[in-house]
């Protein structure tokens, strides 16, 4: 009997290496998948905290756009100019939520009126658009509570009037950080060259969020006052409420200008006996939106945000979800800030590009690169 010395030989190892290559990338995906949980919970957790600290945030970053643009235009001190800024945007603040707590009341107790009514208009619409098209919209919207809708409206604005002495406060003392925050951030780092990229990243958010919310408020207060000049000229009922909640569906990417121009349409196909009103609504201030939206805002913009649109859709889906509709007005900015952090962080830079619009991203070395 013949002694084969391969017989009692161990077998190759192949199958143990691989699995040891594995077990890194699936503890990876493991802690990763554990990163993302916590942080969407904590995020959901404290909403009641971050949302009126985020909300102030993006106030200072426009009362610093305002007093930037006034020490531009009037020789004033930098202290005076910001005091200025200050007035003017929390005025603005205190008059948007002012408006809505006001009118919202009068429009929650005369909505069993609309309620009514409603059935009558819809029947103005069948010479219009024949009547399968009016009963699908009668059934799509017969299931919806809208006295419950509006009354969360209500509840929402009325809960932002109680939260705007927190943020007046968050702002003051924001303000007043302002210039010892980027000293204390270089001392702080206790590294020269991390603290000088830990300023770009500071810088590229501040710049971005200024143009991103500059622009936005210029575009969505001249929709607004063209859209309110329409509801006004046209006898529309609450049009101040409307025309302040165009100015802030507008920061809605995609389907706040659409929601901006269906609600007071139907308002004025209840109100009014003609069918004259609501097709000037929805036309014309369709029209505004449409051109203020696809022409006048991204010329504006231009390339400072530099986000893709699928990435805007996903951004609103999951800010919407976590945060309801504040989160939809907070989902642009706080996902572009999310792409500039990214783009600063080498094994995040390929989230960020794949984040972009073109592929090109914000680097502190070179300002720009893809």
């Amino acid at each position: 009997m013949s002694f084969n010395p391969d017989e009692n030989s161990d077998p190759p190892q192949t199958a143990p290496a691989r699995s040891e290559g594995l077990h890194p990338k699936l503890s990876m995906c493991r802690d990763v998948s554990v990163v993302i949980a916590v942080v969407v919970f904590g995020l959901y957790a404290g909403s009641g905290f971050l949302i009126p600290l985020v909300l102030a945030l993006l106030a200072y970053v426009l009362i610093i756009a305002v007093s930037d643009h006034i020490l531009d235009v009037l020789p004033l001190p930098v202290w005076f100019a910001n005091i200025l800024a200050v007035i003017v945007v929390l005025a603005g603040l205190f008059m948007i939520m002012y408006v809505l707590g006001s009118q919202a009341t009068q429009m929650v107790r005369n909505f069993s009126n609309y309620e009514n009514a409603f059935d009558n208009a819809l029947h103005k619409l069948v010479a219009l658009v024949g009547n399968d098209v009016t009963q699908y919209i009668h059934d799509s919207l017969v299931n919806i509570d809208m006295s419950f809708v509006a009354r969360s409206a209500v509840g929402g604005a009325t809960s932002f009037l109680s939260t705007f002495v927190l943020i007046s406060l968050y702002v003051g003392f924001l303000m007043a950080e302002r210039l010892m925050f980027r000293r204390k951030i270089l001392l702080a780092a206790n590294d020269k060259v991390f603290g000088q990229k830990l300023s770009a990243v500071m810088t590229a958010i501040t710049r971005s969020l200024q143009s991103y919310v500059g622009v936005k408020s210029l575009v969505s207060a001249m929709t607004a006052l063209i859209s309110y000049s329409v509801f006004r000229w046209l006898g529309l009922e609450y049009a101040e409420t409307w025309a302040v909640l165009t100015f802030g569906l507008n920061f809605i990417p995609n389907i706040g200008s659409i929601v901006a121009v269906v609600f007071p349409a139907l308002i004025a196909l209840v109100q009014f006996d003609s069918l004259t009103p609501f097709l000037v609504i929805l036309f014309f201030c369709g029209t505004v939106q449409f051109l203020m939206g696809n022409f006048l805002d991204p010329a504006l913009l231009g390339r400072s945000l530099n986000m893709s649109t699928f990435m805007v859709i996903i951004s609103l889906t999951f800010w919407s979800s976590v945060w309801g509709v504040v989160g939809a007005f907070l989902s642009v900015p706080v996902t572009v800030c999310l792409l500039i952090v990214f783009s600063h962080i080498k094994a995040l830079r390929p989230v960020a590009i794949l984040m972009s619009k073109d592929g090109t991203i914000f680097d502190s070395d070179t300002e720009r690169t893809s």
